[in-house]
């Protein structure tokens, strides 16, 4: 998976960039607050997070970590895919989705298209708690994404082992013993799965 991509913007419209480097040209998927960011560049560092399923490809690039950590969050709400997310980050800032679920602010995500009632209230309860122990975590916004924990249970459900089984021993063992590699952490979790 890519982290990130750093190039030359060779094209910019509201919804897509593509960004050379190397002689490559990567098509990389945008909201508007990032084309926001990046217009009038002529060089950009781009966070990537790559989609793979057997009839897609796709790059969704994002102008910095906090907008792709939400992004990441509201992909793993049933219900919510990755263009849903990107018109809701085209439609509201990431800080402005994190106070809405923060608060309970059904409102505010339901003046996205395309988000009803059920849908919001579905986004608050998957996501509120995910959020405030980030914010607990780290004041600067959500930077869990790719810790110790969030790369093991990325490891465990790429095994094939339900999301909510794998947080609950995740957090189990990584409560008990916060120095511990991915490694071991993933390891003591299969004993416990």
């Amino acid at each position: 998976m890519f982290e990130y991509i750093s190039g030359n913007i060779t094209e910019i419209t509201p919804t897509y960039i593509i960004i050379d480097t190397g002689n490559i040209g990567y098509f990389v998927n945008i909201s508007l607050q990032t084309h926001s960011k990046v217009s009038g560049k002529e060089r950009f560092k781009i966070y990537i997070h790559q989609i793979i399923r057997e009839d897609t490809n796709a790059l969704y690039g994002f102008a910095d970590k906090s907008e792709r950590n939400i992004f990441r969050l509201l992909i793993s709400v049933s219900g919510i895919g990755a263009n849903t997310a990107r018109i809701m980050l085209s439609s509201l800032s990431a800080n402005e989705v994190k106070n809405a679920i923060r608060t309970d602010d059904v409102t505010t995500l339901q003046s996205v298209k395309g988000i009803g009632a059920k849908t919001a209230q579905r986004v608050i309860i998957d996501l509120k708690d995910k959020i405030n122990k980030a914010e607990t975590d780290d004041d600067s916004g959500i930077a869990f994404t790719n810790s110790i924990p969030e790369e093991a249970l990325s490891a465990l459900t790429m095994l094939g082992f339900p999301k909510t089984k794998a947080e609950k021993a995740v957090n189990k063992i990584y409560t008990s013993n916060s120095n511990i590699t991915v490694e071991e952490l993933v390891k003591n979790a299969l004993k416990i799965l």
